[in-house]
């Protein structure tokens, strides 16, 4: 019998990639502090901070006006991701020149399956580098790359060899290569996991791969036993729970605006609403999905926070319908009395069936889908901020975007922070 090939994995993180794109847009800014995300001035957190602007402290989801403070003189961006999207697909296209398995972990890092690649691209490592190449060729953008047997450690490897390196972990050495490298490096280990593996003298994942399973266990429960496999370099808990290539429809959907100034304007905080429905339902219709929940998320000055949620009579994909229940828990839970910080809405609960015809509404319906569907290829094409519904118009503003990947569930990441 055939042994199996031994796996190859691997983790590709584009460097800065807000950043960088901003710079193929204006060649101006390299070499200099340049922070995305917003202005300096504003409410809200960095998306993107380009490596000078690193050297002085900012980082993403750090505040834009702590990061000011750090850096007075850094050049701040609201950002295109419209154009970071576009991007996106570009650096997607040349992964799959090189392998049928990839997955898109977030905008900016994918995974392909590279195992059984040899004969069209060579070794891992020379397999590695062409990637590298390819990348830089086709769009102009830098990216490391981490080579493994498992995603894990080709993930930790990409964040090793930044900037705008290869590194591969050689078969066998994975448990070696982990060990003098600090627990914070694992994905999921946040602040919190970081602080009670220090408490019991866990600095390292060489420390780590020491503990006792049963230990770990005991201490931390299903996570503790994750810890035991990632500390080993396996891709153990539910980080990694699909394959590689296999399509993974988003569990729910989000957007947030966080307001300069908080605001009782019913007309600017209605239109911000619709301009957030706008915002989901597209990405909702981008995945061919149907939600039946929807929530409304309302901060108030002095950060007191509630949410509020109402399941519809049937799933939709139509932005008219969830404008209609989401101002509607607005206004039934906002006292007007109160100034808003920041509005949110959520999007769960999805299935990929279309409603049952309504006799009296289907015609109704059709004219929306075929609407909307012409809307989001025009926001595609030119971004999102160049139509919008006529509730939203007081509500418009630069999209705030995030350099992250999604969030694992709880059995595989830090129960409380992630890192």
């Amino acid at each position: 019998m055939t042994p199996s090939p031994v796996k190859t994995i691997f983790h590709l993180d584009m460097d800065a990639f807000f950043v960088s794109v901003e710079e193929l847009l204006d060649p101006s800014l390299k070499g200099k502090p340049v922070v995305v995300g917003g202005q300096g001035d504003q409410r809200g957190v960095v998306s993107a901070a380009s490596y000078e602007a690193r050297k002085y402290g900012i980082h993403s989801a750090m505040p834009l006006r702590q990061a000011s403070k750090l850096c007075p003189h850094a050049i701040f961006l609201d950002g295109h991701m419209h154009l970071y999207r576009e991007y996106s697909d570009k650096v997607e296209s040349v992964l799959r020149d090189f392998s049928p398995l990839v997955k898109m972990a977030s905008v900016d890092e994918a995974y392909l399956d590279m195992t059984g690649c040899e004969r069209l691209w060579g070794p891992p490592l020379q397999a590695a580098h062409r990637l590298h190449e390819a990348v830089r060729d086709k769009t102009n953008l830098a990216c490391s790359i981490g080579v493994a047997t498992s995603r894990l450690v080709a993930k930790i490897g990409s964040d090793q060899a930044k900037r705008n390196g290869v590194l591969w972990i050689v078969p066998g050495t994975e448990a070696h290569w982990l060990a003098p490298l600090e627990v914070k490096r694992i994905p999921g280990v946040g602040k919190v996991t970081e602080r009670q593996l220090a408490d019991i003298g866990i600095k390292r994942i060489g420390d780590l791969a020491a503990l006792d399973e049963r230990f770990l266990t005991q201490r931390f429960g299903k996570w503790g036993l994750a810890l035991a496999g990632k500390a080993q370099g396996q891709d153990a808990g539910a980080w990694f729970d699909s394959e590689i290539g296999e399509e993974e429809a988003p569990k729910s959907i989000s957007h947030e605006h966080t307001f300069n100034e908080d605001t009782r304007d019913l007309d600017l905080l209605r239109a911000t609403l619709v301009r957030l429905i706008e915002k989901v339902m597209k990405r909702l219709r981008e995945h061919n999905l149907h939600a039946r929940t929807v929530q409304l998320k309302l901060r108030f000055e002095g950060f007191e926070t509630i949410t509020r949620a109402k399941s519809l009579p049937e799933a939709t994909n139509i932005d008219r319908d969830v404008v209609e229940a989401i101002v509607k828990l607005f206004l039934d839970n906002w006292p007007k009395a109160r100034a808003v910080r920041l509005l949110g809405v959520h999007l769960s609960h999805f299935t990929d069936q279309e409603p049952q015809p309504n006799l009296l509404s289907t015609g109704d319906d059709r004219k929306w889908r075929g609407a909307l569907k012409a809307t989001d290829r025009l926001k595609d094409k030119y971004g999102e901020g160049m139509l919008h519904l006529g509730g939203a118009l007081k509500g418009v503003y630069k999209d705030r975007v995030h350099e992250a990947a999604p969030k694992p569930s709880k059995s595989a990441a830090d129960p409380k922070l992630k890192g």
